[in-house]
């Protein structure tokens, strides 16, 4: 993919965000979506999502972490669009 083709979201997920999956869930729609990135607890129950791809895609995860998987309950997504910050080989999980 090439540079113009990357988009970059940046993503703090509130509610009931940790303790459910979520990490393990947003990497899995994330890989099938061919982004890259990353996601990660934050303190305060929050969680946070960088993920890089074409436009279409992110705004696909965008759906998919505004819904979280069966546990969760995303009270708010806060997204931000912004020009990719460092390049990612695959979409991880940070502990």
């Amino acid at each position: 993919m090439s540079k113009m083709e990357r988009h970059e979201i940046h993503v703090h997920l509130h509610g009931k965000v940790q303790m459910v999956m979520f990490r393990d869930f947003i990497q899995r729609k994330a890989r099938t979506l061919a982004l890259v990135g990353y996601v990660c607890n934050l303190e305060g129950g929050v969680v946070e999502v960088v993920a890089q791809g074409p436009e279409d895609k992110l705004n696909t995860l965008i759906l998919h972490l505004n819904k979280g998987p069966f546990l969760a309950r995303v009270a708010r997504a806060d997204v931000k669009w912004r020009n990719p910050q460092k390049e990612f080989d695959t979409f991880s999980i940070v502990y």
